[in-house]
């Protein structure tokens, strides 16, 4: 009997299968219908989401936990622009993930037919690179270029933009395994004159700073990072996405920096004689005013994509390459220089300005953050939203194993922090994993608790509930003399009971004394998703804090007496 030639949606999954594809993040409609039809019979398991929002950050926080690309499945039209803000946050931080959209047949491309948008043009600043595949038969290439580009150089999304005609018709190209890309390289190592004289300069430097970010984490560079702090007796600060890359319980660790960064991370960077940035993009959170910034001190960069270098700083050394194998070319040159006296000085800092909060006047986030680390004790998956509580976590949720930790950077996406972890839970099956979200934010793509709910996913969830957009109101107190506007969610649900209303169980603490209790409760359950409502103080700020487009020397570690300057920069 003859065999079948498979259709364009048949070869596309059959090419996702090789490319070792485990899950599909997904939500069908009419010109995505072959492509879901043709997984009924893949081994690739559909996770069907509620909203396509939360299908890209599934994938985000699938790639952001395991390293592979996470991939999303949705139709055309709305179904694609829903994903947008997907896209911006792993562009924005450098997330390997694949976006299929399908399309109206392409003799109505340009016709404003139903459910027709220019999904290519419309994502064009937010992906690595996008395809609108005309013909089945590049279906294989391209599938096979997407997760190359996607998940190589600096890392970032792809869209595959399929209209419903190409997926339909008949598809007899072979698969492919090679991939020409003129003009697109990978940097590997960095040129040895310039770890040569990087070399030179963290030798002779009496006061250095290594400043972890992102870049750390996607090259696993975390073990020789620590061999280097070791060797130079440096000390090693992170950025919000570099949380991980170290382990950030190890005595040279200062936490993170920037705007709200620990007291002594930011006096360390501000006092530096030479800092050393691995896989930074140095941006605005932790430079602040620029032409203020840790003047004087030796800057070098190590970043594997150059668009990065002399767009933030001007550093002394460039090293293009990837992060892990920059510093491991690093550790046999350099030699321990004279830094004994700069590790004492942050030991006084470390003491004087420690991370606090009021034990008295209710049930504070600070403290159920607290008590969840000592719980943890670092080792589980923690994913953000984005807000007062995503600082509170990174201040007091230490991490120390990496890909532990999940947090929307660049683009500061409230509602990431859910469907993310609902991600990683799929990806690290194995792990305890809690996603910290605050109550506007959680609001933004609280439908996924019903995916959560269908797989049975021991993820947990931890709302800070303040009953406010908490940051901006924080700015308003702060620099808007407290002229409150847009920022009380007044008629906020009942959390406990929603998560009821879709089976999940659901804690509530509303005292100091409950903390520990109900958290080791949840910690313990096993049964499935839970959620954990913590309804904290109503008013309550980030500190430390730098204000927005200013230096170092402008760090507020409590709440001023005095009115401030309204910020120059965004929040």
């Amino acid at each position: 009997m003859e065999s079948r030639m498979p259709s364009g949606a048949e070869k596309l999954i059959q090419c996702l299968e090789r490319e070792g594809v485990e899950y599909i993040f997904g939500l069908s409609g009419g010109a995505a219908i072959p492509i879901f039809d043709a997984l009924v019979e893949s081994s690739i398991n559909l996770i069907l989401v509620r909203h396509e929002q939360g299908a890209v950050h599934m994938a985000d926080g699938y790639a952001r936990a395991t390293g592979r690309p996470g991939v999303v499945l949705v139709t055309s039209g709305p179904g694609a622009t829903n994903t947008v803000t997907g896209l911006l946050t792993a562009h924005m931080d450098s997330v390997p993930i694949v976006v299929i959209t399908g399309q109206c047949v392409t003799d109505m491309l340009g016709k404003d037919g139903f459910q027709e948008a220019d999904v290519t043009g419309i994502t064009y600043a937010v992906v690595k690179h996008s395809y609108l595949v005309r013909d089945s038969a590049d279906i294989p290439r391209i599938t096979r270029e997407a997760f190359y580009i996607s998940t190589t150089g600096r890392p970032g999304p792809v869209l595959i933009d399929l209209p419903k005609n190409v997926s339909q018709g008949p598809c007899d190209a072979p698969f492919v395994d090679d991939v020409e890309l003129p003009g697109y390289s990978i940097p590997g190592r960095a040129d040895p004159e310039d770890i040569a004289t990087a070399a030179a300069h963290l030798s002779a430097a009496r006061k250095p700073v290594l400043l972890v970010g992102h870049g750390a984490v996607i090259a696993d560079a975390g073990k020789a990072v620590i061999g280097l702090a070791e060797k130079l007796h440096s000390p090693v600060v992170n950025t919000l996405l570099g949380k991980g890359a170290v382990d950030e319980t190890h005595p040279l660790h200062l936490g993170m920096l920037g705007m709200h960064g620990t007291a002594y991370a930011n006096k360390a960077m501000d006092d530096a004689d030479l800092i050393m940035s691995i896989g930074s993009r140095w941006d605005d959170r932790i430079t602040g005013k620029l032409d203020e910034f840790c003047l004087g001190a030796i800057k070098i960069h190590v970043d594997i994509d150059p668009a990065e270098f002399n767009k933030m700083v001007r550093p002394d050394v460039c090293l293009m390459g990837d992060a892990r194998l920059v510093v491991e070319d690093l550790l046999p040159l350099v030699e321990r220089g004279d830094t004994d006296e700069w590790i004492e000085r942050i030991k006084v800092w470390r003491k004087r300005y420690p991370l606090k909060y009021p034990k008295q006047g209710g049930l504070r986030a600070q403290h159920v953050l607290d008590r969840l680390d000592a719980l943890t004790e670092g080792r589980a998956i923690i994913s953000t939203d984005v807000g007062q509580h995503q600082m509170w976590a990174a201040q007091f949720c230490r991490t120390t194993t990496n890909r532990h930790w999940m947090s929307s950077g660049g683009a500061g996406t409230m509602g990431f922090g859910f469907p993310a972890a609902i991600g990683a839970q799929f990806g690290q099956p194995e792990k305890e994993v809690w996603a910290v979200v605050g109550d506007g934010g959680f609001q933004m793509t609280q439908a996924e608790l019903a995916t959560a709910a269908i797989h049975g996913l021991r993820v947990k969830c931890l709302i800070i509930n303040n009953n406010y957009l908490g940051m901006v109101r924080q700015w308003q107190e702060l620099f808007f003399e407290n002229r409150l506007s847009g920022v009380e969610l007044e008629g906020n649900p009942d959390f406990v009971k929603l998560a009821q209303a879709y089976g999940i169980k659901a804690f509530r603490i509303r005292r100091p004394a409950d903390v520990d209790r109900i958290l080791r409760a949840a910690h313990a359950y096993d049964e499935g998703p839970c959620v954990v409502v913590a309804e904290v103080v109503k008013e309550d700020n980030v500190f430390p804090m730098i204000p927005s487009g200013a230096p170092f020397s402008s760090m507020i570690v409590e709440k001023p007496k005095e009115k401030l300057d309204k910020p120059v920069g965004s929040t």
